[in-house]
């Protein structure tokens, strides 16, 4: 990895298959250990259930009111700076439960590729 400043681009946010909204933070082959992207989930909408094949995930939560689930634990409703730690493989979705939108930093190691995402059935 080489000494960098990443700008942050409010137009580069994109639709995410699993019913996000993403910005890619910093996703880069230059620094293959993280990626940390920003996702956005509208008020109502739950994503749809996924995992990471040998990729943990965390969600920081940046704002809003959230119910997360994850492997077998019970749903468990998140807030401002709670952090979710999901760890590879883990089967998980989150719902947004709030009035304004959902927005956390999603901290992947080793960084998040496309080839990593795995669909999951309810």
């Amino acid at each position: 990895m080489k000494a960098s400043v990443r700008r942050f681009e409010p137009g580069a946010e994109f639709g995410f298959r699993e019913g996000c909204h993403i910005t890619e933070l910093s996703n880069s082959a230059e620094d293959p250990d993280v990626s940390i992207a920003l996702a956005r989930v509208e008020p109502g909408v739950t994503t749809a259930w996924h995992s990471l094949a040998g990729t943990a995930e965390r969600y920081v939560i940046v704002r809003g009111r959230g119910r997360v689930e994850i492997g077998d634990l019970a749903p468990r409703d998140v807030n401002s700076l709670d952090v979710v730690l999901i760890p590879p493989g883990c089967r998980q979705r989150i719902s947004n439960v709030g009035d304004g939108d959902l927005v956390f930093l999603a901290v992947c190691s080793p960084r998040f590729v496309t080839s990593v995402y795995q669909d999951m059935k309810d």
